[in-house]
């Protein structure tokens, strides 16, 4: 009942709304939505498509050929690389935008100051529809590196050595046979990567709005942060890019149906042996430096100089300071948003990850009629984007008489929807390894099924657990896009506070706080790879595949 409720009462308010106008069926909102020639209509899916597309192709032209550098060759660097790929999941989404415009504003970015010093020009314009497009694939670059990188060392590399062995070169044996070799997971990082960026909220509403650049999120956010709100017209806005986050998400399910004919992994060993670049290793290592710098040094370096600026400015000798410090740790606001962000982080985590493990156990375990149908409906907000998550949480319990309207507990049941499918992933994948047979054995020797449960499955089920329970916890705390139209004044968290202090002008104090955020999301990815050495199985050094 209470994934239901999540799940699905949401987006029942949300149709109810969008269609019903003072009791009775209309679409008078739809059509104060989108015109009567349905233009607004045609521009927002066309600006959304052509910024999800454009970045998920940038994204795959940077991630692919790095995951398989870093899974296949000699190249140099490597570690470098996988700073490189990895270091944006500890910079925020909303943090990522905003020190791309500290860099690349056109008219007072950092880059444009610089080039215009020394060659005249600036080149650099980030609130545009390529700077959006750049950004945004730049932030969404670890997860496709992982998925490829994961794909090309699992993929057994003899077929590619006997092409190699043929006479082929290795740039065609790349295009021949290692590509098509991890096709599915190809199509699979395309297709997540273009859902991922429909829901994107940052880059169109901060880099797209100023520059009159409009996509689905964007407008909603105008729609539900103007008065009087339009929440009928929102809705209406909302149900479209639903259904197109949820084509790709059932794009991606039919995906995984037919994968078999590309699995290269069996039960024999094999060894992966890396190829040698040859004098392709300079120029290889000279984009893995680049690729480092754009990724890492740039929006990193931007958010800690700027956070000891006084004032929005290239540095200068002597101007540096520790005001902004200050400000940050001696601030109730800020530290009462911190503090609410690891609360609300933690019992979401917590709280999902309990209840998931408890719904994967009956889905996978209880012989059930309708246990089916939890699992879908668990999975079902995974096509919904958050500002649209967001939306719906906010018609619902502002006419339902239930008081949490402004305090953490709507930011609390915000999170627990929306990373609800993510716990539901891990806990089925922990208990999928689990023998059912020790369950029997347990419930032979008297044993109750909650005893079970406790005794059994659930220290079985630890690593997937922790693995769940820390994703959600790093996820929840850089979330922004649903908590940016639930919070109210004196309950905020960190997203939604530096996306307040960047409304006020506040560049600076906020990227002294953005600093804290993401020294608190190093620590806690440090936590998780300890956790992962500590539960999972050492790589032997011969790093044979089985």
């Amino acid at each position: 009942m209470a994934i239901a409720w999540l799940a699905v009462v949401p987006l029942g308010f949300l149709v109810y709304t969008t269609f019903v106008v003072d009791g009775s069926p209309s679409l008078s909102n739809v059509s104060a939505a989108f015109g009567a020639d349905a233009s607004m209509l045609w521009t927002l899916t066309a600006n959304t498509m052509t910024y999800a597309v454009g970045a998920t192709v940038l994204a795959l032209i940077i991630a692919t050929p790095m995951a398989y550098l870093a899974a296949r060759t000699d190249v140099p660097f490597r570690p470098l690389l996988f700073v490189s790929a990895l270091a944006p999941l500890v910079i925020p989404g909303v943090l990522h935008t905003i020190a791309w415009i500290f860099l690349g504003a056109d008219r007072s970015g950092w880059l444009n100051e610089l080039t215009e010093l020394m060659f005249g020009i600036r080149p650099f314009n980030v609130r545009s529809m390529e700077g959006m497009i750049f950004v945004e694939a730049t932030n969404q670059i670890p997860l496709l590196f992982l998925l490829m990188y994961a794909a090309f060392r699992s993929a057994d590399p003899s077929l590619e050595e006997a092409a190699l062995t043929t006479g082929a070169r290795l740039p065609t044996v790349i295009r021949r046979v290692s590509l098509p070799l991890v096709k599915p997971s190809l199509f699979a990082g395309v297709l997540i990567m273009i859902v991922l960026a429909m829901e994107s909220f940052e880059g169109p509403s901060l880099l797209g709005l100023p520059a009159g650049i409009q996509v689905f999120t964007s407008r909603i956010f105008q729609l539900l942060r103007t008065y009087p709100i339009e929440y009928g017209q929102a809705g209406a806005f909302a149900l479209v890019l639903l259904a197109l986050t949820a084509i790709g998400v059932f794009a991606y399910s039919r995906l995984g149906k037919g994968t078999a004919a590309f699995e290269t992994v069996s039960g024999k060993a094999f060894r992966a042996r890396r190829h040698q670049l040859g004098k392709l290793r300079v120029p290889m290592g000279a984009a893995i430096v680049v690729l480092f710098v754009v990724s890492t040094v740039l929006p990193v370096g931007v958010l800690v100089l700027m956070s000891f600026q006084p004032y929005p400015s290239v540095p200068t000798m002597g101007s540096f300071t520790l005001d902004n410090y200050r400000y940050v740790f001696g601030n109730p606001r800020v530290l009462d948003a911190l503090g609410n962000s690891l609360m609300l982080s933690i019992g979401a985590a917590t709280i999902i990850m309990s209840m998931m493990t408890v719904a994967a156990w009956l889905v996978l375990r209880s012989r059930h009629p309708g246990a089916w149908a939890l699992d879908g409906v668990s999975f079902l907000p995974i096509a919904i984007p958050g500002v649209v998550m967001g939306a719906a949480l906010l018609i619902v319990y502002l006419r339902l008489p239930v008081p949490i309207y402004g305090t953490l507990w709507i930011l609390l049941i915000a999170y627990c929807t929306r990373y609800m499918p993510y716990g539901m992933r891990y806990a089925s994948a922990g208990l999928r390894q689990i023998n059912g047979e020790l369950e029997e054995a347990a419930f032979a020797s008297g044993a109750s099924r909650m005893r079970t449960l406790r005794s059994v499955v659930l220290p079985l089920m630890a690593p997937s657990f922790a693995a769940g329970w820390i994703f959600i916890v790093m996820s929840a705390i850089r979330e922004l896009s649903s908590s940016i139209l639930l919070y109210s004044p004196g309950g905020e968290v960190l997203g939604p506070l530096i996306w307040d202090m960047w409304d006020t002008g506040l560049a600076t104090e906020l990227s002294a706080a953005g600093v804290v955020m993401m020294v608190l999301l190093g620590i806690l990815a440090l936590f998780a790879k300890l956790v992962a050495d500590y539960f999972g199985v050492k790589e032997s050094k011969d790093n044979h595949v089985g």
